[in-house]
């Protein structure tokens, strides 16, 4: 017997609700890890010639006498959890000359300090990345909802742009519940996000449309949408196992430089699968029965007839 995915939105909103709760309650209360590129600051790459702590580069770092100990100091690279020879350090903007002291004390004190990278970004950069990744957001939000707006109807387009939104947030909320660095690769992977979750909508919205003409007269908005989905759920499930394996190989066997970005897509993409899948059609069902009952159409055959 087949699963009715429509039929049991009660539980797909509730939980989405959950999540977006959650997720907008870690928003607020913990901020986001913003990167050197949008808040300006110095990045400090170093290998060390053996294995060190946080601990043991927190304390020289904090003995420099900068006002450095707000820093964020990671391992990286190959680690046994507890101390790696790679170490990333994230502090406020330093001269030459102040990086120049940071690395001979760690090397003083540490042993085989290599700097392997240092970049800077001032405050002004910063702030013209963060309205410029804003603006670009806002821009694609726009254009989607024209597009499928034309394409469809006002309510595919809003029960989409929810579902993306919906996307967006669980993102934000991970990142803001872990502090996972939000860096300059951050907004390429959630604007591929964005288009990845209106293809999975455009899809099902596709096949809803084709539905409406060929269905039976009998047939309710909710058969229509758990007929569409289930024509087009073997689809979605490939793309996103060949999305999920392509990510989950980046993030686990890339570069510790492409973590985050790669995470963002993981959490997107299996998101924007559930929620066009379960959260979007099961709006639209909403929508379209309490307007149908407005009209006393309560039939995809009986509206188009209205």
């Amino acid at each position: 017997m087949r699963f009715n995915i429509v039929k049991h939105r009660k539980w797909w909103f509730t939980l989405s609700s959950v999540l977006v709760a959650a997720s907008l309650i870690s928003i607020f209360m913990y901020g986001f890890n913003f990167g050197i590129d949008y808040t300006g600051g110095t990045i400090l790459d170093l290998r060390f010639s053996r294995p060190v702590t946080v601990a043991e580069v927190r304390d020289v770092v904090d003995s420099s006498q900068m006002n450095l100990e707000s820093s964020v100091i990671q391992l990286s690279g190959v680690t046994d959890q507890e101390s790696s020879q790679d170490v990333m350090i994230r502090m406020r903007n330093l001269s030459s000359d102040e990086s120049g002291a940071l690395t001979a004390a760690l090397n003083q004190k540490l042993g085989g300090a290599e700097v392997k990278r240092t970049e800077s970004v001032g405050a002004v950069i910063g702030a013209e990345v963060t309205k410029n990744a804003v603006m670009s957001l806002a821009v694609a939000f726009l254009a989607l909802a024209a597009y499928i707006s034309f394409r469809f109807e006002y309510k595919i387009a809003i029960s989409a742009l929810v579902s993306i939104l919906h996307d967006l947030i669980m993102v934000l909320g991970v990142f803001s519940f872990f502090q996972l660095e939000i860096d300059s690769s951050f907004l390429a992977a959630v604007l591929t996000v964005v288009g990845y979750s209106m293809n999975e909508a455009v899809v099902i919205f596709d096949r809803v449309r084709e539905n409406t003409r060929t269905h039976r007269r009998t047939d309710t908005y909710e058969q229509l949408a758990a007929d569409s989905i289930a024509q087009s759920i073997h689809r979605s499930l490939y793309t996103l196992t060949t999305v999920l394996l392509a990510c989950g190989s980046l993030h686990f066997f890339g570069g510790e430089s492409t973590k985050n970005f790669s995470l963002v897509m993981l959490i997107g993409f299996i998101s924007g699968a559930y929620s066009s899948i379960c959260v979007d059609t099961s709006l639209w069902v909403v929508w379209k029965n309490h307007a149908g009952r407005e009209r006393g159409s309560q039939t995809p055959q009986e509206a188009t007839e209205t």
